[in-house]
């Protein structure tokens, strides 16, 4: 039997098990603070995860992995490194095997969901819908084995018979995985249905591997002692815990439950420092709060549209302010020695002025982008408007644009991961080179502060602008995509 020689202990160990919209980097954290051994993040899609490219953010100090939209898909920090296991949803062993070498090296362990009952997950031939399929668990749990450095391990849930259950672990133990997770439930049960620890124990009792028994939340997991009691009962390795620390996440702290309140303050901390979108943040506020979601502080998140104003429902507004400007502050100091890095521009025999610039929106005013004082000096000198032209690479899908602006041409010289970015940094060279302001925090442009109101329509990129531009308003973008017979980017996962 195969197995990776660079293990993650599986064996007593207190799990945080991957919960969809719950299991980001904060919830994780909080649960490595309150004592869970390894943490496993949400089930990630193979399709999305293999678009996205990694990214080191030197502001938050993380690893991110991002989406061609710029959305940060999974983001992991060195505080977790050695403990975080990563979960994807798929049903094809090549994705799979690309996913697990795009993100071995900034994580533990890697997971196959074999598991979730969900539409989401199954209509793909994910999750649970994997279960009628030996053959492909099998290829794709050998594959991973055989062709990445991290442990593997797989979450099923039981099948209708004990028979097929016990027969199904036996193979996917062949495969040389390190653990395997066992959801005490069949594929159509839920959780009011009750967890079948006698299954659990008996597929414990069948493979030599360690078993990690999950789904005790709703009839056995209330207090730390609990958890104890279920892994005896199933007598499982260790046991993995989702709605219990949803709701909670100081289940994993020996001493009992610490009090909500500072459970939340704590977790949105860690959303605020690590600049988790406010909604998800939202989202998991709300399953901490259950039945008081009616209770004053409840309807102030409720209410709540911003990560500002979830901070202010839970008196943490000064945190807020002071975390954001430090963090505001770390980006301008990068963007600034970026920028005298690449400032000078140059010409090429083609007549086009090149810089080696990039657009970090993270530098720039919400309200303004460089796009936006390219078009407004453009207007202020009776000028044509800026006219893009971007082209995709079809080898990496990077983007790089040409602005023409009064016969002349701008281009930066450094290929961006979407359109909008790559003309924001054609914007950026025309401006530099014109020596006018582009926007950045700090920067005074005091004609663009008069027309905040018409920001959203001046720049072409945002979705706003797509929705109320007519045909021949405001700038028109020709897109072309290099090698016209190369496949899309993938979307809709």
């Amino acid at each position: 039997m195969i197995v990776n020689s660079l293990s993650l202990c599986y064996h007593n160990k207190l799990i945080l098990a991957p919960m969809v919209r719950v299991g980001t980097l904060p919830m994780r954290l909080l649960a490595l603070d309150y004592g869970a051994d390894i943490v496993y993040c949400e089930e990630l899609i193979d399709l999305k995860m293999i678009q996205c490219k990694r990214v080191v953010n030197e502001v938050l100090s993380t690893v991110d992995f991002v989406a061609p939209d710029d959305r940060v898909v999974f983001r992991t920090c060195e505080r977790e490194q050695n403990r975080v296991v990563f979960q994807m949803g798929t049903s094809d062993a090549e994705r799979a095997l690309a996913v697990a070498r795009l993100v071995e090296n900034d994580v533990a362990g890697i997971d196959v969901n074999m598991g979730c009952p969900k539409e989401y997950s199954t209509k793909g031939g994910m999750g649970a819908a994997l279960l009628s399929d030996p053959d492909k668990i099998e290829k794709i749990l050998s594959t991973l084995v055989k062709g990445t450095h991290r442990p593997v391990t797989c979450k099923i849930r039981i099948l209708p018979s004990l028979e097929d259950t016990l027969s199904l672990v036996k193979r996917i133990e062949r495969t040389g995985i390190a653990a395997i997770a066992v959801h005490g439930r069949k594929r159509e049960e839920r959780p009011q249905h009750p967890v079948s620890c006698e299954v659990i124990k008996a597929i414990a009792d069948t493979v030599s591997i360690p078993v990690i028994a999950n789904g005790g939340s709703h009839d056995h997991i209330q207090r730390y002692s609990d958890i104890e009691d279920f892994r005896q009962a199933t007598a499982a390795s260790s046991v993995m815990v989702a709605r219990a620390a949803m709701w909670n996440p100081s289940i994993f702290l020996k001493e009992g439950l610490r009090p909500l309140e500072e459970v939340m303050q704590k977790y949105i901390r860690y959303a605020v420092q690590y600049d988790n979108h406010y909604t998800n943040t939202k989202y998991c506020l709300c399953q901490m709060l259950r039945e008081q979601l009616e209770s004053p502080q409840g309807r102030l998140l409720h209410a709540a549209q911003s990560s500002r104003e979830i901070c202010e429902a839970f008196g943490l507004g000064a945190f807020y302010e002071e975390t954001t400007q430090e963090l505001d502050a770390q980006r301008a100091k990068l963007s600034a020695r970026t920028s005298e890095e690449t400032r000078e521009p140059a010409e090429d025999t083609s007549g086009v002025i090149k810089m080696a610039v990039k657009f970090d929106r993270r530098a720039y005013s919400a309200q303004i982008t460089p796009k936006m004082c390219l078009l407004e000096w453009c207007r202020r000198e009776k000028l044509p408007q800026p006219m893009y032209e971007t082209v995709q690479r079809p080898v990496d899908r990077l983007f790089s644009s040409i602005v023409t602006v009064a016969e002349q041409k701008y281009q930066s010289t450094l290929w961006d991961k979407s359109k909008k970015l790559a003309e924001q940094a054609a914007a950026i060279v025309c401006l530099r080179s014109q020596g006018l302001p582009e926007g950045r925090l700090g920067e005074e442009n005091p004609s663009l502060h008069k027309r905040k109101r018409e920001a959203p329509d001046q720049d072409c990129g945002g979705s706003r602008a797509q929705e109320l531009a007519q045909p021949g308003e405001l700038c028109k973008k020709p897109f072309v995509a290099l090698g016209s017979d190369e496949e899309s980017p993938l979307e809709g996962w």
